[in-house]
């Protein structure tokens, strides 16, 4: 999930794709020269960003027609130190107030850099690529996550991140092997992704009571649990994966296996002092539980778009928000910010929390989205 930015901007690279921290900055109050901002990019821009503000390469930033006040407050970061590119924090401290105010006024007056929609165009959502994938899951699992074999985990509803770090311990042989084994090393991490937000994305249907344990007797036990995994089983943190209504003896299985081969202090130090009885009781409790989706797979792409737009929409313009325009950005620099903004390398707490849920996937379908939109 790492995104190499060797050769990245020596120009403005902006923090694009997000509703900053910083406040409304004192340069904002007194006009830019603009004929001065151009001689500035003349000398020190123009080989990343261009006289027309468009980005030189892939993953740096379109600076034509982007908000003044956001260009004054990105300039001004790299000045503090709160954004991290060397070169232009270098730069940036070189520069007097008037550059900033004058450089920023030159780019903002631009005219926007045309979008290339046949480029930057989506080629189908995760959720349908992850519907594809999952056709070869169908025979153990069932068609939509809702597994009929004993033993056999349902994946209807589960976590996403959760599903894709339980793929990968597969792959590294931290648990054990079962019938979907070869099918692994052939997924890359998007193939695996967008499976996880297609099986998030179905309703777990209830199932009957098992056999053997006692949900009475196993619910009081799990109030550790609870913790983690959320009321009645039902998590809320997508690392962590839920229990309600899953197959009772792969819980079984799987909680004793947290003795042995399954690699997590916390849940083997709570499951070693469990009897057998007492996991099956546990193992009962869940089972039965009621279970939802935990995505909206089917329309994701369009929930985070219409959130986004909330901000970064042409249309509305707060300056004392100093939000950036994003409609017909470069794509890969859009990738780029949202994975920082996610992975907490760019500072941001709104952000910050926006993004942290998703991979690389769903950012690039956003990216790609957003770069194809025309710029205003």
């Amino acid at each position: 999930m790492k995104f190499t930015v060797l050769g990245l901007v020596l120009g403005l690279s902006l923090a694009l794709v997000g509703c900053t921290d910083e406040k409304k900055p004192s340069t904002q109050q007194v006009a830019g020269d603009i004929p001065a901002g151009k001689a500035f990019a003349e000398r020190e821009c123009k080989g990343c960003h261009g006289l027309d503000g468009k980005g030189a390469a892939p993953a740096i930033p379109h600076l034509a027609a982007q908000r003044e006040h956001y260009l004054i407050a990105a300039l001004d970061a790299y000045k503090d130190g709160k954004r991290t590119h060397a070169a232009l924090k270098d730069m940036a401290k070189q520069m007097t107030e008037a550059d900033v105010r004058n450089i920023s006024a030159f780019y903002a007056r631009l005219p926007p850099v045309a979008s290339a929609p046949e480029k930057n165009a989506q080629q189908g959502s995760p959720y349908e690529q992850g519907k594809t994938l999952a056709a070869a899951c169908a025979k153990c699992h069932g068609e939509d996550g809702n597994s009929q074999s004993p033993g056999t985990p349902g994946l209807a509803g589960q976590q996403p991140r959760y599903f894709v770090t339980a793929l990968q311990e597969y792959l590294a042989g931290e648990r054990k092997k079962s019938p979907m084994h070869p099918m692994l090393p052939g997924l890359s991490r998007f193939d695996m992704e967008n499976l996880a937000l297609y099986f998030a994305s179905q309703t777990p249907v209830k199932r009957p009571a098992p056999s053997s344990g006692d949900a009475v007797a196993g619910e009081p036990l799990t109030a550790v649990c609870g913790g983690c995994h959320g009321s009645h089983g039902v998590s809320t943190d997508t690392a962590t994966p839920s229990l309600a209504g899953q197959d009772a003896q792969y819980l079984l299985d799987a909680i004793k296996a947290y003795r042995t081969t399954r690699k997590r202090e916390s849940m083997r130090v709570y499951v070693t002092g469990l009897s057998d009885k007492d996991i099956e009781n546990i193992a009962a409790y869940y089972s039965v539980q009621a279970a939802k989706a935990s995505e909206k797979g089917q329309t994701i792409v369009k929930d985070l778009t219409d959130k986004c737009a909330r901000c970064h929409s042409a249309d509305v313009d707060n300056p004392a928000m100093a939000v950036p325009k994003i409609n017909g950005q470069d794509r890969d620099y859009l990738v780029m910010a949202l994975r920082a903004y996610r992975d907490d390398r760019r500072e941001s707490t709104t952000m910050h929390k926006m993004s942290l849920p998703y991979g690389d996937s769903i950012i690039e379908s956003v990216a790609s989205f957003y770069a194809s939109q025309p710029a205003k």
